[in-house]
């Protein structure tokens, strides 16, 4: 009922002549007015400017829900709210788990997703050993230079790199999907409005258009992400990947475990951060209380003395 409905009342508004009456209600029987010029009969001016409220409030409801549903089409379906170990004030994150999200990154996200801002060397003491880490960063080749001779070279990689680009530039990536661009995911956690629920969302929401959606090809229906329609297929299935410490990696698992390791990226001082400010709480805590008994002691004296005013007559 937008502006048609609108336009119907106005209609009857503007031809209508009215006799008010005083005692006309919601609820009463419509009464009629005198007979127009024409032979017609309209209802009284009580009743169709109620009937104009409602008609507007019916309106405005409709209004509102169509903007509801708009909404949840331009942003996407609102992801539930899961209890990740790591929110508390005072819990840190799994760090076998960052390990294992580490492992899904490498075998399932890296070939498509970057993560510029992360070096190796920021795994060292997190989810694997310095040896550990040297070894992982060798595998790969880094360009390097000039040299003496004013030429790049290549080099087995090292702690102070950075994770290897996926793709040379964006122009590259775009052709490789099809014109999407994978985003980088060093803070996607952070980048993305309940970042940690709505990536693990993603990830397993992935499922068959209802009735009356269509897809067009090479797009994927997932109702969490913006428009429904997304250009990376489901990358998580069931035994995707192989865990070294033999948990099973369901899709649900793999999906917690890259989200951790996301989060991780996006927040590596969140540990130092918590425990700095419960240190700091608790020597002001120390210091107030230290404060307050020094000032009781320090002011019971004056602050419980009696003054006596011997007024001279």
């Amino acid at each position: 009922m937008g502006g048609g409905g609108f336009g119907f009342i106005r209609h009857l508004l503007l031809r209508g002549r009215f006799q008010p009456h005083s005692k006309a209600s919601w609820v009463s029987t419509p009464r009629f007015a005198e007979e127009g010029h024409d032979g017609s009969r309209f209802f009284e001016s009580s009743n169709l400017s109620k009937l104009a409220i409602l008609g507007a409030g019916v309106s405005g409801l409709l209004g509102f829900a169509t903007i509801a549903s708009a909404d949840e089409a331009e942003h996407g379906l609102a992801c539930p709210s899961y209890p990740w170990p790591h929110k508390g004030i005072l819990s840190s994150y799994d760090h076998a788990s960052i390990r294992r999200g580490h492992q899904v990154y490498q075998q399932v996200c890296a070939s498509c997703h970057s993560m510029s801002l992360i070096s190796y060397r920021d795994l060292v003491g997190v989810a694997y050993t310095e040896e550990e880490v040297k070894a992982m960063a060798a595998e790969i080749e880094v360009v390097d230079g000039p040299n003496d001779e004013g030429e790049m070279f290549t080099r087995p990689g090292k702690l102070s790199d950075r994770f290897p680009q996926p793709y040379a530039n964006e122009a590259a990536a775009r052709f490789a999907n099809g014109g999407a661009y994978p985003p980088d995911l060093s803070l996607i956690t952070k980048a993305r409005h309940d970042g940690q629920n709505y990536v693990f969302a993603l990830l397993t929401g992935y499922r068959d258009p209802p009735a009356g959606v269509s897809i067009r090809e090479g797009l994927h229906y997932n109702p969490y992400f913006p428009g429904g329609a997304i250009a990376m297929p489901k990358m998580l299935n069931d035994g995707a990947v192989e865990y070294e410490d033999g948990t099973p990696a369901s899709e649900s698992q793999m999906g917690k475990d890259v989200v951790t390791f996301l989060s991780w990226a996006a927040e590596p001082e969140m540990e130092e951060r918590k425990l700095m400010g419960f240190k700091w709480i608790f020597v002001l805590s120390l210091a107030l209380l230290q404060a307050g008994y020094y000032r009781r002691m320090k002011w019971s004296v004056l602050k419980s003395r009696k003054l006596i005013v011997d007024v001279v007559n």
